[in-house]
């Protein structure tokens, strides 16, 4: 009887409990179905709610309270989780389901963080066979902008790394996260805020940097004291950012039919000769007449169309060309071509710089039964005959703090593991200052998600642009020291990607290396093993007559050469004087030896110091030497 009455107590004690939740609660984006929450921490749930009401959390076991504060928000923190899922997260008579107990990771940077695996990123197309894996999810916050920190992001929801919807990932976040998720056997949550050529000060405080020296300074301030101004300068320009998407995201199918067709008189167009010219501004039409003999077994050859395209046939739309992607050759159906006259016409839009170009030189041809028929030449064009031009945007986003108001102050109340980060190309020119730019935004963020120093690991700028053997005024090289130097700030980790970028394209097609070798770095800096993480790394220095004896550390196994069988990418100088190349050749397991120049007594050395520069030596992970510089007398 006593038993009984004591079941029955505490039936009708949850039963009043239950009824003190009822009220309504308003979340953020962040929490849905899917989604990830970080292991081994305290984990915050947040939201608004009428002042006063009571709230309660409960996810795998654990249950949690609170009450809503007069301001209408809330936050309660649930304990610490083990990995694991999928549970269901309640927070009063809301739902959220499939949701892991696992690592989170913030992926920031520019468009080499933002670039997704189906944009020709190698060996993407075995990883859609591979089908995903339903343990990895992505949050993709959208690009956004704002004069006043936002309490929730713009957008976005958890989606799960299947064949489908891993195509529109950050390859580097998921080839690392694939490696987080198969080496500690943990769900992996992404959550991408990145944004394509954006400077780092744009995701730093601009009331920190208004209190700072540099480039960005007034800027900064402008933003700071004249706040409600910007508010409405940017509410202006997000109009016309809609207004300019709205119309270029899918051209209306009569105008579009009516100025690709055969019949369309463009006599008022004016006459272009591709590739050489590039006039074409707002969504540009040009047309490209052209004759055929048959029609059987004929292929269009336009690979470089800069940056998104409709290509239309006779006025049939043959193929559309997405932000990233190259132009595929194209058999061309038999039906949709005539013997004789044809006519080609291209829809350009580029939303980054207004100024889209089609072709290059040798590069644009049909191949009609193995023979050639060129599209180079007299082509006709039109900047808004066919359709209007398109409104001004400013980049505002690149002003300072106004990326971080909208797409990294909401994310701060968000438990994680730390970030990753890839960036830099947008500074590059002004490179004395990055140092303290980037250390300054670690440490806005570190104290924005008071998570203590949590790991911040990022990637060094890889080699770009043309190969010089001597280039002692690199800005990229310069950025680079910079962001080395940045590593004395606790609990950081740096990529080094000199060996595998790419001459002709900012935007290396490999991504896998990028995002493994991150995880080397997380490894240790996050998860404390004792592994190597990074190339050789300068340690010092010696001299002797005329031989100097460079030291590394983080060798591993001993040095060794990628290819070749000297050690390429040395170059010393004196004082105030020119620099050229040296011979330099490996001592031992962890020096290299360089002979010097007859004449020098003193000077600097420097490796893999160029935009480009030509370099091949690696530890025994294959791992390139990261670039430096030092003085030697």
């Amino acid at each position: 009887m006593k038993h009984i009455w004591k079941i029955f107590t505490l039936l009708i004690l949850f039963s009043c409990g239950s009824s003190k939740f009822e009220s309504q609660v308003t979340l953020p984006k962040l929490f849905g179905d899917g989604m990830v929450v970080q292991r081994d921490e305290a984990i915050s749930v947040w939201g608004k709610g009428v002042p006063g009401e009571n709230v309660r959390v409960s996810l795998a076991g654990a249950v949690t309270s609170g009450t809503v504060n007069n301001d209408s928000t809330w936050v309660i923190k649930l304990p610490e989780l083990k990995a694991g899922g999928p549970h269901t997260l309640e927070i009063n008579q809301q739902k959220i389901n499939d949701v892991y107990v696992g690592d989170v990771w913030v992926a920031g940077g520019q468009s080499n963080m933002e670039w997704r695996l189906k944009s020709q990123v190698i060996g993407a197309e075995k990883e859609f066979a591979e089908g995903g894996d339903p343990q990895i999810r992505f949050f993709k916050v959208p690009n956004s902008y704002s004069a006043e920190k936002l309490d929730d992001v713009v957008g976005g929801e958890w989606k799960v790394a299947d064949s489908v919807n891993m195509k529109d990932f950050s390859a580097v976040a998921w080839f690392f996260a694939k490696r987080n998720n198969a080496e500690k056997k943990v769900p992996v949550g992404i959550i991408e805020s990145n944004w394509g050529g954006t400077p780092v000060e744009g995701w730093t405080n601009a009331e920190i940097l208004a209190e700072m020296e540099g480039s960005f300074n007034e800027q900064a301030k402008d933003v700071v004291d004249n706040n409600e101004s910007w508010v409405a300068k940017l509410d202006e320009n997000e109009k016309n950012r809609q207004l300019r998407d709205s119309l270029v995201s899918k051209p209306d199918s009569i105008a579009a039919a009516n100025a690709s067709a055969i019949t369309f008189d463009d006599s008022g167009w004016t006459k272009i000769s591709l590739p050489e010219s590039n006039p074409l501004q707002y969504i540009a039409w040009a047309r490209k007449k052209f004759s055929l003999t048959s029609t059987e077994n004929v292929t269009l050859h336009l690979p470089y169309i800069d940056q998104m395209a409709y290509v239309y046939l006779n006025g049939k739309l043959l193929h559309y060309k997405d932000w990233g992607t190259t132009m595929p050759d194209i058999e061309i159906p038999a039906e949709l071509l005539n013997e004789g006259t044809n006519v080609l016409s291209v829809r350009a839009i580029n939303s980054w710089n207004n100024q889209p170009s089609i072709g290059e030189e040798g590069e644009m041809y049909l191949m009609e039964s193995g023979k050639q028929i060129s599209l180079e030449g007299t082509w006709t064009y039109s900047n808004s005959a066919v359709e209007p031009t398109l409104p001004k945007v400013e980049y505002f986003n690149w002003m300072p703090g106004m990326m971080y108001n909208a797409m990294i102050v909401p994310l701060t109340k968000y438990t994680i593991k730390g970030a990753i980060w890839y960036q830099g190309e947008s500074n590059a020119g002004r490179h004395e200052e990055y140092n303290e730019l980037f250390a300054t935004m670690i440490t806005n963020w570190r104290k924005d998600w008071g998570l203590g120093d949590f790991p911040f690991l990022f990637v060094q700028l890889a080699n770009f642009m043309e190969r010089k053997d001597v280039q002692p005024e690199s800005d990229w090289a310069f950025l680079r020291e910079a962001q080395k130097q940045t590593l004395e700030l606790p609990k950081t980790g740096m990529v080094t990607i000199i060996d595998i970028g790419e001459e002709g394209d900012i935007h290396p097609r490999n991504k896998k290396d990028v995002g493994e070798r991150l995880w080397l770095q997380a490894k240790k800096v996050a998860y404390g093993e004792n592994n190597l993480a990074s190339g050789p790394q300068f340690d010092s220095i010696s001299k002797q007559d005329s031989v100097l004896l460079v030291k590394f550390k983080s060798v591993g196994e001993g040095l060794k050469l990628k290819e070749g069988e000297e050690v390429k990418g040395f170059i010393v100088g004196k004082e105030g004087g020119e620099f050229e190349q040296v011979t330099a050749s490996i001592a031992d397991k962890e020096s290299v030896e360089i002979i010097l120049p007859e004449g020098f007594e003193a000077g600097e050395i420097r490796y893999a110091w160029a935009d480009n520069p030509e370099v091949n030596l690696v530890n025994n992970l294959n791992l390139p030497a990261e670039p430096f510089r030092a003085k030697f007398e």
